[in-house]
């Protein structure tokens, strides 16, 4: 025992005398053997979170970036027909009470910038398509969203009426929030409700590929890039452990571009009706 002890202290003041020394790193070798899987460990703790940073700022910014190229073409066209702004309503109801589920239930915090980023994309895309279609327009009557006109509802002329239902929205979503928060229940309901909401984007593609009985006039390398971004993101939510919620519903998404995917194989193969020339609505999802 006492051996033991005088061997420890004699390559623990080895270490120490050596350390200034030329031929530090050769000595540390010798007489240190687990140096190596200390370094062997510090160099996988900094590549895990070099990953881990990196698969954050994906989910972050992973999202909006289908919109980019939309954006570009809505200015450079000015033409916003192509594009349903309910996309943006879609979008903005989902993250606001994803926002508001994590004051209940706590997940990454790389989730709750992406909501944030998305937000802000989806404003920035209404102002755009609100501009554009208004210089457009050939009526010169105005509808706002103070008219509390259903059938004109979402379908405002002026920016600042989407940004008062948004505001509106908020406020009420987050004073019922308030009320019940203790209540697992509505928590729980809550986030469900988000990411639903969220995962049903590519159902108006997916009927209106079954009611077309084509897949013509979408871009099959958007839906590639829907299942990847999903598969990537339900894959962070496993690993990451958030709530069943986020998972499911990101397994439900995958499901949805499969089954896209699965159509535009089957109408390709199988024709249900002559080739149009005609480009179809794009759906939500799709843009």
């Amino acid at each position: 025992m006492h051996y033991y002890y005088y061997y420890y202290y004699y390559y623990y003041y080895t270490f120490t005398l050596v350390s200034n020394r030329p031929g530090f790193a050769l000595k540390v070798h010798w007489h240190c053997p687990n140096m190596e899987d200390e370094v062997f460990n510090q160099i996988l703790y900094v590549i895990n979170q070099l990953v881990s940073w990196i698969a954050a700022l994906a989910i972050i910014f992973g999202g909006v970036v289908p919109y980019i190229p939309q954006y570009r073409d809505i200015r450079r066209t000015q033409n916003a027909e192509g594009f349903s702004t309910y996309v943006c309503l879609v979008l903005l109801v989902a993250n606001i009470l994803r926002i508001l589920f994590r004051f209940g239930r706590y997940f990454e915090i790389a989730l709750l910038w992406q909501s944030i980023i998305m937000i802000a994309t989806m404003l920035i895309m209404l102002n755009l398509c609100t501009s554009v279609r208004v210089a457009t327009e050939i009526s010169t009557k105005r509808r706002s969203f103070t008219d509390f006109d259903w059938n004109y509802f979402w379908v405002w002329s002026r920016f600042v009426d989407y940004l008062q239902c948004v505001l509106a929205f908020t406020l009420v979503a987050a004073y019922v929030t308030y009320l019940l928060l203790e209540s697992v229940l509505f928590v729980e309901t809550l986030g469900f409700l988000a990411v639903f909401t969220e995962a049903m984007l590519g159902i108006p593609q997916l009927y209106c590929n079954y009611q077309n009985k084509s897949t013509e006039g979408m871009s099959i390398k958007m839906v590639l890039m829907w299942t990847s971004g999903d598969t990537f993101k339900t894959g962070y939510f496993l690993l990451t452990q958030a709530p069943m919620q986020f998972w499911i519903c990101g397994l439900l998404q995958v499901f949805v571009d499969i089954a896209i995917l699965s159509q535009v194989y089957y109408y390709s193969r199988y024709p249900q009706k002559p080739a149009s020339h005609t480009t179809h609505t794009t759906s939500a999802k799709a843009l």
